[in-house]
């Protein structure tokens, strides 16, 4: 895995939404993205050599489990291209680390159950249970439900900023709103085209069941799991903009689904395919990033597509890393 940390000079982060079989689309830029980062530093580079912090949420969590969690030989399971191949092989079946925080018990958790407890979407999959117990016997329960209710968007930077501001920071020094330490990739799951699905005129008539479900579509999730993740969005643009570090966060989302492809459930293998050419065609579309005053996700003149972005992460990356092995190589030559 990566060096450490602290002897580079960025804390890089990735950051994965959710959205049930949509998440097929940040898989897909994700193979890309590993893709580049093999011709600049060999075939057997994996995702998780680069990022310090990778998050996700529900199937974003799935994803973050899969390019992280380690074989035998203390390399990642997975490569992002094989991940693909995983959702068009086994999501009818499956749809009808990360690090962690070393104070708290939920260290001890089993992967499963984190899988399954981020997913649990409500009327989608039941909720979960589970027990950890730490070294002194001491067991703490879980009741858990889908994470993307409260944050589909994973809020990353947090988790970097608690730890810069309690002084056990494990990360390069730096301040909590040092923008130019971070590197941020934050991938989205797709959305729906604005003006096509839900309008106040409709929403005004609808009952409890309505807001539930409502012609194969599940309003209230879709709010809940939207919101949240343009908030979020919202909220770390601000941050990077407003400290002229905009290019160290890279967002990529697609706000153009329709059909069958913005649901999260319909697992065929017609819209998964119809959903990987979703990623590719945003993959080669201009970048784009929130405008801050209307909260519209807008195309950016200028700074190239999104491949170009992300052909440049790959290269930020990659010298980042080679920073790191650097340093470890200098310092086992000072020792010897």
């Amino acid at each position: 895995m990566a060096p450490d940390p602290k002897k580079g000079s960025l804390v890089t982060v990735l950051s994965i939404d959710g959205g049930g079989v949509r998440g097929i689309i940040p898989a897909t830029i994700l193979a890309f993205l590993e893709s580049k980062l093999q011709e600049l530093d060999g075939p057997n580079s994996r995702l998780a050599d680069y990022f310090d912090i990778v998050a996700g949420t529900s199937t974003g969590g799935l994803l973050a489990t899969m390019i992280t969690a380690p074989n035998q030989e203390d390399r990642p399971l997975y490569a992002a291209k094989e991940i693909v191949d995983f959702y068009l092989e086994h999501c009818p079946s499956l749809f009808p680390g990360c690090k962690l925080a070393k104070e708290t018990t939920y260290r001890n958790a089993k992967l499963s159950d984190i899988c399954i407890g981020t997913s649990a979407a409500p009327t989608f999959l039941p909720a979960h249970y589970f027990e950890t117990e730490d070294e002194q016997g001491n067991i703490t329960t879980y009741d858990l439900i889908d994470g993307g209710v409260a944050a589909n968007n994973p809020v990353a930077i947090s988790h970097i900023s608690s730890g810069i501001l309690a002084g056990d920071s494990e990360y390069v020094p730096m301040e909590p709103l040092d923008g130019n330490k971070m590197l941020v990739l934050s991938l989205g799951t797709g959305i729906a085209k604005q003006d096509e699905k839900y309008n106040a005129e409709a929403a005004a008539k609808w009952g409890l069941f309505g807001w539930v479900y409502k012609k194969g579509d599940t309003p209230l999730l879709d709010v809940f799991g939207d919101a949240s993740s343009d908030m979020v969005d919202i909220h770390v643009s601000t941050f990077f903009q407003s400290l002229h570090t905009k290019k160290n966060y890279l967002r990529i989302q697609d706000d153009t689904l329709c059909g069958d492809e913005s649901s999260l459930d319909i697992a065929t293998l017609e819209n998964l395919q119809a959903l990987v050419e979703v990623a590719k065609q945003r993959i080669k579309k201009p970048m784009s990033r929130v405008n801050l005053e209307t909260g519209q996700f807008e195309e950016v003149e200028g700074e190239g597509t999104n491949e170009e972005a992300l052909i440049r992460f790959a290269k930020l990356l990659s010298e980042e890393r080679k920073l790191r092995q650097t340093d470890v190589t200098e310092r086992t030559l000072v020792i010897d």
